[in-house]
């Protein structure tokens, strides 16, 4: 630049630019101005800065539109290194390098790609990234150096380790990009885990895009950059990244290869995926698999090479890569707290988990590192889980650490959902650690737990649920809050939880006292008003309406209820929230307490001091209560505040009294229930009250009643009004009964009572009211008014009287019209008129009433009616006239000066003498409900003491009913009346009870017109199904234990009818005395708990259910049953071949309980007998007793496997040793299948439990099964086998055999044999041995050879003392007639010769050999063949041992004549297979064993058998081929033995010799012609064959004069002579002439016949070829005859003849002396020749065969060129040559080419020769 102000040089640059018109002058503009005007963005100047950024800005504008033109980029770099430079310069030159680089060419940016890496050390992370963008795609086009151990030149990696790691981070980011990911859209995670993520644990804040798995917002945007890379850039960046990791490898330290290890498993994962690529990016796909094969080169390096490159077991390669797995997971700690959303790292996907996982594998340090290593969810919860396991197993090391209950707790807060539910288990299993806290401990704990049932997750409150109930004993009042608090949780599984805890009554049984179980009432009740004082003062109080509530409805009932049980427990009875009928029965005893608690004598301690001013714990309690009704209301809270104040009524009730406003509010409630007590309430309140008051309360009453606008209203002051007059009567009688007179007392002025008169007429006016609630209020009203005095109304007369009241009530008891309800109400109100009035003047028109208003179907109004009857036959002595509150029944004393109206008498006499034995069954069930009632309640009665036999008769009568409530009912009774009755009374009723039960004697009902026959429901039931047969039973059980007299114990508790679980029911209290029969019956528990368990199982459910029930009373401890066990199970045993179907079904039911889940160890000697037994009944009679047999048998046998297992040591044993007898002799030889499938099945199962145990028994088991195996197949298998084929029988007794090796006694069998050794053998070879010789059946047989295998493998060297007796039992199943058990047999002496000794081993060859030499019989030569491939086969080391005994007989036994019939052939093979297995080939093992070889075929040969004979014959041919030449003496041995075996008649087979003599003679020709001792001659050998030819058997003699032919050829013996006088008549024999004339043999005959003279013919003539002798003389005779005789033949015969006359003609005239020179002989030549120039035409113009043409075409041939060798052609005549033209011309039209040809240069020579 030229020199000047800034100003000026760069107003001449903008000038230049501004003339620059091509792209060429404005690039060497930039290229020279563009690095000097950066440089002046750091003047100080403002306006010099300002203008180049204008010069920057028209630069720019010109250079984007031109994307040729080439930036400064070097000296950009440069300058962008300049560590002077300002920051304002380099990040405008960053923007010119990143412009002007990808411009380059390739080559120069390969060039400045050091650079470019230089250039980022020391700068700004955002300008690293940039430049990072810019070098990764030209690492693609470099050139690296091909070894790679070199340094990584030009980068010199190795000095720069943080620009190193930088590049491998990004590199790293590169290939977790995804192809197509778009930066601006936000993409779904491929993780789930990450899906599952709660959003305070969220991959980023709002608005940042979901980056790819694996990677962070921040790694997702810089490698997108400003350009992002299309999917063909990102696969080749992909590649080149791999290739850099694998590079950095070799050339960089240590501490960068967790990098690079990530980046190529990742790589490794990328090239598995080719599909999804070419999918993403489809036009790409062929480049792609380009740059896939070379990848896949350098992948395949990497995994070979890198592994051992890396130290799997550094922790920072670890930690990378778990944090590529993981992704940046919140650990808890502060690096997790502070990790910016956008650089928060997702974990990678699964696929690129699963690459990850086997390098993760590879190290030790990644199970070590913690916490990563259980960041898995299923890790995780796994490790949690395992926490709450130890703290189970070992308590003592978390007691005192809270903090660790707290960090789950924390960790439950905030884990993922599908850990949270581990976590949740493993606190629950932790809080028994903690439940010995005190002191600072306990209440740390307390705090803990009250911090956590806040949390918003529902877990975490229900776990805290847990540790309040759990940590904290029960009366521990902190904790109880916390979970009255919990019972108001909106979630069900956490109030739920706490109500449960809270509403868990104490026992009765507990020996704790009352005091340890439940906190005291003052104390939780000033704890609660201390809590609920400070709630309401703080934001958590509950706002309903406008009332505020210290606690929500749901929480504040709870507690409420709890204080109630707080207050029952301190009060001393046992406390219950669930019924307000059994709350109302301990008002008594709370009144006492709360009375005590109000005289102040009750101190309470300092602590529990209230501050509110109100220090009375009942006060407190009543103003809680109040609090709550007055906001929510709430049956239960309204019963707790009226029992409150009606205990106490003169203390608490007048506190009230100035809020009766408010009472009356509760009375208009919606709900009748509610409206009922808030008028009890209000009574209450009133009746504290007098004079004017009282006066004033009562007519606002009436007058709220006759106002008709609410049916609410009116009721609760219907019923209210009618409680007060109750109240007010109550009162006034009590004066009376105090000697004071009420008419002085202002309480009780003429006017009052003329008002109570006047109210009680109101009430009765409502009786015919049209709505039945106030119909039903007012019958209420009038009950009550009635029970506490005399009705205040006229006894009769007209209006409104006692009369008409009495008939009004009982008319609406049979109404059709009347609800129940009503009904239930009338008749009690009419039960209470003559207790408050003991002058009721029509109390027997009332009882007599009740008691004829019997309907059907109606029980539990029955119930109703008995107690109406009760009461109102006592009269003024009943309970009923107690006030309820203040009395229990127990503690009532009738007033002593009350008018007695007692009528029990008579309704005994109208019960006993009318109903009870009335012919309508409904009359007689509600008498007999009537009768238990008055027994009940008036046991003390003199006339019910004086009445017992006669009730118990009532009630025996009633035991026959088919009704099931009557049943109970009577036999309730039945105790009662025994109960009340002294010794004398007591033994007579016993006596007759029993002999009514036992004798069956019913009373006898009369029938009339109105008698029910048949009740609904009972037709079709047994007359004993549901009659006395439950008595029965439970007399009998009493007199089997000489006390009959129990009977009515069992009578009281059995009672198993829901009625006894109603109101009605429980209100006679049978409970009680239950518990005391109970315990009256304990001295028996011996002789009656086998019974009564077994009873429990009868199929009678009447007898069942009642059993059951005595059952449940008597037996209390758990451990009962264990403790009678023996006598138990005596007892089922005993019973379970009863002659009742009924007790066999029971004892088998029974005992199926008895044997779940129990350990058996001390009735071990008893269980062959129970199965035994129960065998007998699994095939009983009756369906059902069979069904329970085999439920019984299921579970004694999952019982007896469980006994079985090694860890029960000497129990196990003595199990195993009684049951085995069992199952093997008595269940598996069962005819019942069901019995012998279970006897398997269990021996399966003892097998694989008891191990090693079995050995001791194997020598019994093992054999037993095995003959199982047979028994217990299907016995029509036999019967198909028998009957098929037999390939049909082989196939199928190999399935059968197949079958039973795979049977559950195959599978017992080998378990056993993993465990014998030499002790148990001595027992079990002997025994095994036998079975085999004796056993029957395929599956039997094949077992034992299946054992003996598995015993070879077991324990070989154990088992060499005893392979000789078992060779010699296998020996018998050899020779087996079936071939399945014969090869089974077989295979496993091929095994067994392994472990045997060795002269076992030769003894059983020898057996072998014996056999195959010896016996005929083909079984044995299989045998032999099957057994000695076994051996080959399973034990070659012991056939090479006797290979000189085994081989050779191989070698025979290959050559073995096949039988198309039979298998011989398969047998060959075997033989075969077995030589080629063991010798060095067929030629040296034959020179290897010849001497054996020749010594066996000559004991073959020697043999008796022709087939042996012929067999012998055969191999010795073969040694003979094979060999080529046999040296003396073993030729000689060997023809010597053929030539002995021809002597003698012909036999079937002995073709083979003579075959074997030619094949001998033509093999070893040359050593015969020697004279060796010992050896045939030539001359012998040719006598003897000769001598064959002559025999008579035509198809011996074919072969004979065959084989004569070879020998005469091979010894060249001229024996032609003799020869010829053989064969030649043979062939004039079968000539045309000789076979006219045919014989009358069958058409099938005459075909062979004709086939065999053809074979014969043929035969001859080429015999006559090869025996035709080089001799001068011998030819001179014979060569005439035999050319004529051919010549004949040739003529006049069929092709095949002509072909073999032709084939015999061309040997015959190959060894015509005639033809040669030497021998001429030119007329008897030139006469051969026209000869046979005139027969071979025909063969030559043969069209048909060209087979004929061609053999004649040869033989021309031949003459020709003997001719031509003889220089003899004047003997072919010129006729001949014309002869032969001719034909020949004819086949120069052959259909055959190679025949044309020839035949025309045939022609040729023929016609050159004129």
């Amino acid at each position: 630049m030229e020199t000047g102000s800034d100003s000026d040089q760069l107003e001449r640059v903008f000038l230049r630019l501004g003339h620059a018109e091509t792209d060429e002058q404005l690039q060497n503009i930039i290229s020279k101005f563009l690095p000097p005007v950066l440089l002046k963005l750091s003047s100080t100047q403002e306006g010099v800065r300002k203008k180049v950024m204008e010069l920057l800005v028209h630069l720019n504008k010109r250079i984007k539109s031109r994307p040729k033109i080439q930036l400064p980029v070097e000296t950009l770099l440069v300058q962008y290194q300049d560590p002077a430079a300002v920051s304002f310069v380099t990040n405008f030159t960053i923007i010119y390098v990143k412009m002007g680089y990808p411009r380059l060419p390739v080559e120069k940016q390969c060039e400045l790609a050091p650079t470019l890496l230089t250039a980022m050390e020391g700068k700004p992370q955002p300008q690293q990234d940039s430049l990072m963008h810019l070098l990764i795609p030209t690492l693609f086009h470099m050139k690296y150096p091909v070894d790679s151990s070199k340094s990584a030149s030009p980068f010199n990696l190795a000095e720069k380790p943080k620009t190193v790691q930088l590049l491998l981070d990004f590199m790293l980011d590169v290939l977790l990009m995804p192809y197509g990911y778009v930066l601006n859209e936000s993409q779904s995670r491929q993780n789930s885990s990450s899906a599952q993520a709660s959003s305070s644990n969220s991959g980023g804040g709002s608005g940042i895009p979901q980056p790819p798995p694996g990677m962070s917002f921040y790694a997702a945007k810089r490698v997108i950059g400003d350009n992002p890379w299309t999917p063909e850039q990102l696969e080749q960046v992909s590649h080149i990244a791999c290739s850099y990791q694998y590079m950095t490898l070799y050339t960089c330290p240590p501490e960068v290869h967790e990098t690079c290890s990530v980046a190529l498993a990742l790589r490794a994962y990328r090239c598995r995926n080719k599909v999804q690529f070419s999918f993403v990016v489809p036009n790409w796909a062929i480049g792609y698999n380009n740059l896939l094969n070379q990848e896949k080169v350098i992948l395949t390096t990497c995994v070979e090479t890198f592994h051992s490159l890396i130290d799997w077991n550094n922790p920072a390669i670890i930690n990378k890569m778990y944090k590529v797995y993981l992704g940046d997971i919140p650990l808890k700690t502060k690096e997790g707290a502070v990790l910016k959303p956008e650089l928060k790292r997702d974990p990678v996907s699964t696929r690129v988990k699963l690459k990850i996982v086997p390098h993760l594998l590879r190290s030790r340090q990644a199970a070590e590192t913690f916490p990563a290593n259980i960041q898995d969810p299923k890790l995780l919860s796994m490790a949690y889980s395992a926490v709450g396991k130890l703290s189970s197993r070992m308590p003592h090391l978390f007691t005192k650490d809270i903090a660790l209950v707290q960090q789950l707790f924390e960790a439950l807060c905030k884990e993922e959902p599908e850990t949270r539910l581990a976590i949740q288990e493993a606190l629950s299993m932790m809080v028994g650690a903690y439940s010995t806290l005190e002191g600072a401990q306990r209440t740390l704990m307390e705090a803990l737990v009250a911090s956590y049932l806040i949390k918003p997750e529902v877990q975490v409150r229900q776990v805290a649920v847990k540790f309040a109930s759990t940590v904290f004993p029960s009366d521990h009042i902190p904790s109880r809050y916390l979970l009255l608090l919990a019972a108001g949780d909106p979630r069900e599984e956490v109030h739920g939880e706490a109500q449960r805890v809270l509403r868990c009554l104490p026992g009765r049984n507990r020996k704790e006292s009352a005091s340890e179980q439940m906190p005291s009432f003052p104390e939780m009740v000033y704890y609660i008003q201390e809590k609920a004082s400070h709630r309401m003062k703080t934001p958590v109080k509950y706002m309903t309406g406008t009332t505020v509530l210290p606690f929500n409805p749901a929480a504040f009932g709870e507690i409420v209820l709890y204080l109630r049980m707080c207050l029952a427990h301190s009060a001393g009875v046992v406390p219950t929230s669930q019924s307000l009928a059994d709350m109302q029965d301990h008002a008594p005893a709370i009144g006492r307490y709360i009375r005590t608690l109000m005289s102040g004598s009750q101190t309470t301690s300092s602590s529990s001091s209230n501050k509110s001013g109100e220090t009375n714990p009942v006060q407190i309690y009543i103003g809680l209560l109040q609090q709550l009704l007055a906001g929510v209301g709430g049956l239960p809270v309204m019963y707790c505040l009226l029992e409150a104040v009606s205990v106490y009524p003169e203390k608490l009730a007048t506190k009230f009294v100035d809020k009766t406003e408010w009472i009356k509010s509760l009375m208009n409630s919606s709900k009748e229930e509610m409206r009922e007590l808030a008028a009890l309430f209000y009574s209450v309140v009133v009746s504290t009250v007098s004079g004017n008051e009282l006066k004033s309360m009562i007519e606002q009453l009436i007058k709220t009643t006759k106002d008709n606008h609410s049916p609410e209203i009116q009721h609760g002051s219907l019923l209210a009004l009618g409680f007060t007059v109750g109240r007010y009567l109550a009162k006034k009688k009590m004066r009376i009964a105090e000697q004071q007179d009420p008419e002085r007392n202002a309480d009780f002025l003429p006017e009052q009572e003329e008002l109570i008169q006047s109210a009680t007429e109101i009430i009765g006016s409502f009786l015919d009211s049209t709505s039945p609630l106030l119909a039903i209020a007012a019958c209420t009203a009038l009950g009550e008014i009635g029970r506490n005095g005399p009705l205040p109304i006229p006894s009769e007369g007209s209006g409104f009287t006692k009369l008409h009241l009495v008939e009004s009530l009982l008319n609406r008891i049979p109404s059709t019209k009347e609800t129940n309800k009503m009904k239930e109400r009338a008749i009690q109100t009419l039960g209470y008129f003559p207790v408050g009035d003991g002058d009721f003047p029509h109390q027997k028109l009332l009882l007599q009433g009740l008691m004829d208003s019997v309907e059907a179907k109606q029980i539990e109004l029955q119930f109703t009616i008995g107690e109406a009857i009760t009461s109102a036959a006592i009269g003024t002595s009943s309970v009923a006239a107690r006030d309820a509150w203040l009395v229990t029944e127990e503690e009532y004393t009738p007033p002593a000066g009350a008018k007695v109206n007692d009528v029990v008498p008579w309704v005994l006499d109208v019960i006993l003498n009318k109903h009870i034995i009335s012919p309508n069954p409904h009359v007689r069930q509600a008498a007999c409900i009537w009768l238990l009632s008055l027994v009940r309640k008036l046991s003390t009665h003199k006339e019910v003491k004086s009445h017992l036999k006669e009730i118990q008769s009532a009630f025996v009568s009633v035991l026959s009913e088919n009704d099931e409530l009557s049943q109970d009912v009577a036999s309730k009774g039945l105790g009662l009346v025994y109960e009340l009755g002294n010794e004398q009374d007591q033994q007579e009723l016993v006596s007759t009870l029993v002999e009514t039960l036992m004798t069956g004697k019913r009373v006898k009902h009369e029938v009339s017109g109105e008698t029910v026959v048949f009740q609904g429901g009972s037709l079709g039931k047994t007359p004993d199904g549901q009659g006395l047969s439950t008595y029965k039973e439970l007399c009998s059980l009493a007199s089997d234990l000489s006390q009959p007299d129990l009977v009515y114990k069992f009578m009281n508790l059995a009672n198993h009818h829901a009625m006894w679980n109603s109101r009605k029911g429980a209100a006679f209290g049978f409970n009680v005395i239950a518990t005391r029969a109970g315990e009256q019956l304990a001295p028996f528990l011996p002789q009656l708990v086998p019974r009564l368990y077994r009873y429990q199982f009868d199929p009678n459910l009447g007898i069942r259910q009642a059993m059951t029930s005595i059952w449940n009373a008597l037996v209390t401890d758990k451990s009962t049953v264990d403790k009678y066990l023996k006598e138990i199970l005596e007892d089922l045993v005993k019973n379970l071949t009863s002659n009742m179907w009924r007790v066999r079904e029971s004892s088998c039911l029974a005992l199926n309980d008895l044997l779940r889940g129990r350990p058996l160890d001390d009735i071990i000697d008893k269980l062959p007998e129970i199965w035994e037994t129960l065998f007998r009944v699994q095939d009983d009679i009756k369906e059902s007793v069979r069904k329970a047999a085999e439920l019984a048998l299921k579970t004694l046998s999952k019982v007896c496997v469980k006994m079985c297992d090694p860890a029960k040591g000497a129990a196990g044993q003595r199990t195993i040793a009684v049951l085995l007898p069992c199952l093997l002799d008595k269940g598996m030889m069962s005819p019942v299948t069901e019995v012998r499938a279970l006897s398997i099945n269990t021996l399966v199962k003892i097998s694989k439990s008891a191990g090693a145990m079995l050995k001791p028994h194997a020598p019994k088991l093992i054999p037993a099964l095995l003959e199982s195996l047979s028994v217990l197949e299907p016995q029509v298998l036999n019967y198909l086998s028998l009957r098929a084929t037999e390939q049909e029988k082989a196939a199928m007794d190999s399935a059968r055999l197949s079958a039973a090796k795979s049977s559950p006694m195959m599978e017992t069998i080998n378990m056993c044999l993993q465990y014998l050794d030499v002790s148990v053998l001595g027992e079990l070879v002997p025994r095994l041995c036998e079975l085999i010789r004796s056993g029957v059946g395929l599956g039997t047989k094949g077992g034992c050879a299946s054992v003996i295998v598995s015993l070879t493998t077991q324990c070989p060297q154990d088992l060499t003392p005893y392979s000789g007796k078992l060779m010699s039992a296998l020996l018998s199943g050899l020779t087996d007639r079936n071939s399945v058990i014969q090869k089974s047999c077989a295979f496993a002496m091929g095994h067994l010769v392994r472990t045997s000794r060795d002269s076992s081993t030769e003894k059983l060859l020898q057996k072998l050999s014996g056999w195959y030499m010896e016996k005929e019989e083909p079984i044995y030569k299989t045998s032999c063949a099957l057994t000695i491939h076994a051996i080959g086969r399973y034990s070659p080391d012991v056939l090479k041992n006797h290979a000189k005994e085994v081989l050779p007989l191989a070698f025979l036994g290959m050559h073995e004549i096949a039988d198309e019939e039979k298998s011989e052939k398969e047998e060959c093979n075997l033989w075969t297979e077995v030589w080629q297995e063991n010798v060095p080939g067929s030629f040296g093992g034959i020179r290897l064993y010849l001497q054996e070889l020749i010594t066996i075929t000559q004991r073959a040969l020697q043999s008796q058998s022709w087939k042996m004979k012929a067999q012998g014959a055969i191999a010795m041919a073969s040694i003979a081929k094979q060999t080529s030449s046999l040296v003396p003496p073993y030729l000689g041995m060997i023809l010597t033995a053929l030539l002995q075996g021809l002597a003698g008649r012909t036999w079937a087979g002995k073709e083979e010799l003579l075959k074997a003599i030619a094949c001998v003679v033509t093999a070893c020709s040359t050593e015969l012609e020697k004279s060796v001792p010992h050896q045939p001659s030539t001359n012998e050998i040719l006598q003897a064959v000769l001598k064959e030819c002559c025999k008579e058997n035509l198809k011996y003699k074919i072969i004979a004069i065959s084989c004569a032919a070879d020998v005469l050829k091979a010894t060249k013996e001229d024996r032609f002579q003799e020869f010829s006088d053989i064969v030649i008549p043979l062939i004039k024999k079968n000539s045309l002439e000789s076979t006219g004339v045919r014989t009358t043999k069958n058409e099938d005959e005459n075909d062979k016949e004709k086939e065999l003279q053809l074979e014969s013919l043929l035969s001859a003539f080429e015999s006559l070829g090869k025996a035709w002798p080089r001799n001068v003389e011998t030819q001179r005779c014979y060569r005439q005859e035999l050319c004529k005789l051919m010549c004949e033949r040739l003529k006049l015969s069929t092709w095949k003849v002509q072909l073999g006359v032709l084939q015999s003609m061309n040997a015959f005239f190959q060894g015509l002396m005639l033809l040669e020179e030497e021998h001429a002989d030119p007329e008897a030549l030139a006469e051969i020749l026209l000869e046979t120039c005139k027969s071979i035409t025909y063969s030559l113009e043969n069209k048909t065969y060209s087979s004929v043409r061609t053999e004649a075409l040869s033989v021309i041939e031949l003459l020709l060129k003997k001719l031509e060798e003889s220089k003899q052609w004047e003997c072919l005549t010129s006729e001949c040559r014309v002869l032969l033209i001719e034909s020949l011309a004819t086949m120069e039209t052959d259909s055959r080419p190679e025949l044309q040809e020839k035949a025309s240069l045939l022609k040729k020579t023929l016609e050159n020769l004129e």
